[in-house]
C-alpha cells in the first residue's frame, strides 16, 4: 500500500496526488455522534474507536468463528476483543475491510505495518499512546483528514444542542444536521407510533390531535432544522412508496394508529405514500436535497435483534420491484413544480442501471445534475461497488456532475473510504486517457473533473 496503491498509470497517479488527494473533505452523509464533536471525544483505546459499533468487522470477525462475546460482550476487555479482530484480518483478502484497516492504520496513525497476531500488540500498542494525544481527538481527527463540513443524520425530535454547542465553541469544522424522519411514518407498531407523535408534540410546543396537527408540528421542526444549517433530509426506506390515496384516507389512517388501532398493509402503505410526497414539499420549499437509501431487509436474524438491537451486522441486500413506484413518486412532486434536489441511492447493484436512467428523467436543466446518483452504499462502498456505479452513471448520465463519496460512518477513522474513492475515480479517468478513449489534449478538462467530484460538486450543489 504504497503512495500509488490502486493507481495502475502514470496519468492516474497525476490526477490524484496533483488534484484529488488536494481537495478537503465535505462528508454531506454520516452517522457521527454529534455529542462526541461537541465534547471534542477523546478515544479511550483503538478498540473504542476502531471496533465499538463497526458491524462491518462484527460480520467478519463472526464468519470467521468468533465468538459474540468479543464483538459486543461487555465481559472482554479491549485487547482481547482487538486480538480476535487481528486475528480474523488474515483471512479478510479481497474484503474491503483489509484495504480499509490498512489505509486507517497508515493514514490516521503513520503506521504501515501489516495486522496480524505477530504484529497485533505492538500496533495495539503503539496507536493507544497516540489516542492519547490531544491531536487525536474526535476535532483532531477531523482536522487531520482535512475536513471542512460534516452532516450527521437527526431526528426532527433531536433538540441539536451539540450542534449548537460545537458552532458556538468557534470550532472551524461545520458540523450540520440532516432531517431523518423515517419515525414519523413509522406506524407498523401504533404504540409506538404514538410515543414518538407524543414526542413531536412536545418538542415542536403543538397540540396534537389530529393528522394536521402533525403536520404542523413536523413543519415547525423543520423550520428549527433550517435555521441550525441543515440543508439535507435523509430518508432509509425499503422501497419507495407512491400508493394513490385521498386526504380524508390519510386523516382517518392517522386516527386509528393513534388511537391504538392495527392499520393493514393497504393503509400502511398509504400513509408512507402520503409522508414522503409532504416531506418532499417541505424540501422543496425550503431548497434542501432530499436523500433516499432503499433496498436494505434489516434485522434479518431475530434471535440477535432481541439480544443487541438494530445495526449490529444483521442486514442485507433486498430484492424490491420498485422502479415503477420511484417514478411515480418523483412524477408526483415534479407535476406540481415541487420535485427538489434529489439523490437516489441503491443498495442492490441490480438497479444501478434503473436509478442511472431514471435520472434523466426529472433533470430539468435548472442546476447541474439536479438528480444524483448516489455513491456505492453500504454494501456497496467498496472499489467493485464503486466502480459499477461511476461506470453506470457515466454510460447513462454524467459522470462529471456527480457529487461524490460520503462516509456514511458512526467512526472518526473512516474518512480514508474518501481517499479509497478517489483512488477508484482517478484510477478510471487514468485508465481512459492511457487507452485514447479520451483525448490527452483535454487532460485539463479531466484534471477539473477529478476536483468537481471530490469537492467542487458537491460545495456547490449544497451550497455549503
Amino acid at each position: 500500500m504504497d503512495e500509488n496503491f490502486l493507481l495502475q498509470t502514470a496519468t492516474a497517479q497525476e490526477l490524484y496526488h496533483n488534484h484529488a488527494a488536494k481537495m478537503p473533505i465535505i462528508d454531506y452523509h454520516c452517522h457521527l455522534i454529534p455529542q462526541m464533536v461537541a465534547d471534542d471525544y477523546r478515544f479511550k483505546s483503538l478498540t473504542e474507536i476502531w471496533l465499538g459499533g463497526d458491524h462491518y468487522k462484527w460480520r467478519a470477525m463472526r464468519t470467521n468463528g468468533v465468538d459474540e462475546k468479543y464483538c459486543t460482550g461487555k465481559d472482554t476487555t479491549d485487547w482481547e476483543k482487538f486480538e480476535k479482530w487481528a486475528e480474523t484480518v488474515p483471512y479478510t483478502f479481497r474484503n474491503p475491510l483489509y484495504h480499509w484497516t490498512h489505509l486507517e492504520l497508515k493514514t490516521a496513525f503513520g503506521i504501515n505495518k501489516i495486522l496480524n497476531p505477530k504484529t497485533a500488540r505492538e500496533i495495539y500498542d503503539e496507536c493507544n499512546e497516540k489516542l492519547a494525544r490531544p491531536e487525536y481527538s474526535a476535532r483532531g481527527l477531523m482536522r487531520r483528514y482535512h475536513v471542512e463540513t460534516v452532516c450527521t443524520t437527526d431526528d426532527p425530535v433531536d433538540s441539536l444542542q451539540y450542534h449548537i454547542q460545537t458552532r458556538e465553541s468557534g470550532f472551524e469544522i461545520k458540523m450540520l444536521p440532516a432531517w431523518r424522519p423515517d419515525k414519523a411514518m413509522a406506524v407498523e407498531v401504533p404504540a409506538e407510533f404514538r410515543a414518538y407523535v407524543e414526542k413531536l408534540a412536545e418538542v415542536s410546543g403543538t397540540t396534537i390531535s389530529t393528522f394536521d396537527d402533525m403536520i404542523e408540528a413536523l413543519r415547525k421542526r423543520h423550520a428549527f432544522f433550517a435555521q441550525q444549517g441543515c440543508k439535507l433530509s435523509d430518508h432509509g426506506i425499503e422501497e419507495f412508496y407512491a400508493e394513490d390515496y385521498t386526504d380524508a384516507e390519510i386523516k382517518a389512517i392517522f386516527n386509528k394508529v393513534y388511537g391504538g388501532k392495527e392499520l393493514t398493509k393497504e393503509e400502511i402503505l398509504k400513509f408512507k405514500s402520503a409522508m414522503l410526497i409532504i416531506f418532499g414539499e417541505m424540501d422543496w420549499e425550503t431548497g434542501w436535497t432530499q436523500q433516499f437509501h432503499y433496498g436494505a431487509i434489516r434485522n434479518n436474524n431475530s434471535k440477535m435483534f432481541k439480544l443487541l438491537g438494530p445495526d449490529t451486522g444483521f442486514d442485507s441486500i433486498g430484492e424490491f420491484n420498485t422502479a415503477k413506484a420511484m417514478s411515480k413518486y418523483l412524477d408526483r412532486l415534479n407535476s406540481n413544480g415541487k420535485l427538489t434536489k434529489t439523490i437516489l441511492y441503491n443498495l442492490n447493484p441490480s438497479a444501478n442501471e434503473v436509478i442511472a436512467t431514471m435520472l434523466g428523467n426529472f433533470q430539468d436543466g435548472s442546476i447541474p445534475g439536479k438528480i444524483q446518483f448516489g455513491s456505492g452504499w453500504w454494501f456497496l462502498d467498496q472499489k467493485d461497488g464503486m466502480e459499477k456505479q461511476m461506470n453506470a452513471l457515466s454510460l447513462l448520465g454524467l459522470l462529471s456532475r456527480f457529487v461524490g463519496m460520503l462516509t456514511d460512518s458512526r467512526s472518526f477513522l473512516s474518512y480514508p473510504r474518501h481517499e479509497y474513492f478517489r483512488r477508484t475515480l482517478c484510477n478510471l479517468l487514468g485508465n481512459d486517457v492511457e487507452n485514447g478513449e479520451i483525448p490527452a489534449s483535454e487532460m485539463d478538462r479531466v484534471r477539473q473533473m477529478v476536483e468537481d467530484i471530490c469537492y467542487y460538486n458537491a460545495k456547490n450543489f449544497f451550497q455549503f
